[in-house]
Parts: C-alpha cells; sequence; structure tokens
C-alpha cells in the first residue's frame, strides 16, 4: 500500500469531505491527514476499522495464551476432555 497518495493536509478534508467518504468506501485504504505539515491523524471507513479491531482481539487472545504457555498455567487436553466428562457424568 502507497501511503503517498494517501496523504491530505487538512484543508483537503475540510473541502472535499464528501469525496474522501466516498473513496475511503470504495479504495479501503487508510488516510493520513497533516496539519502544518506533520501527520496528525489516520482516516479510515468502518468496515476496514472493524476488521482491524477483530483483528487486535485476536493477537491479544494469542498473546494471551502464549503467556499463559509461559508461565506454565497448561493442561493436556486429556486432562480436560476428562474434567469435561466427570462434570457431564455428575450432572
Amino acid at each position: 500500500m502507497k501511503f503517498s497518495s494517501q496523504i491530505k493536509p487538512i484543508s483537503y478534508l475540510k473541502a472535499h469531505a464528501a469525496e474522501i467518504i466516498n473513496e475511503l468506501s470504495e479504495q479501503r485504504q487508510p488516510m493520513v491527514i497533516t496539519q502544518n505539515g506533520e501527520a496528525k491523524m489516520v482516516i479510515q471507513d468502518v468496515k476496514s476499522y472493524e476488521e482491524t479491531q477483530e483483528t487486535l482481539a485476536l493477537l491479544k487472545i494469542l498473546a494471551l495464551g502464549n503467556q499463559q504457555i509461559e508461565e506454565g498455567r497448561v493442561k493436556s487436553a486429556k486432562d480436560v476432555f476428562a474434567q469435561l466428562r466427570n462434570r457431564t457424568d455428575a450432572e
């Protein structure tokens, strides 16, 4: 993805808001908005944002799982299934 074509000053955002919304929805690429020559924000369409949030949530779950493995807080599948069977039998 080339960000160079997706960098716009805030004045462009103000003058072309509707056009930018359509462009972001169609292209599904984020746009960098600058103020006084510095990157200040990134805007993107809602669907892309939701996908990013879902990806981050999955990565957090994976990181938590890796942390638990490193801490030795794991059980074998055999033990877990036995524990589940015992719960079912007790009910």
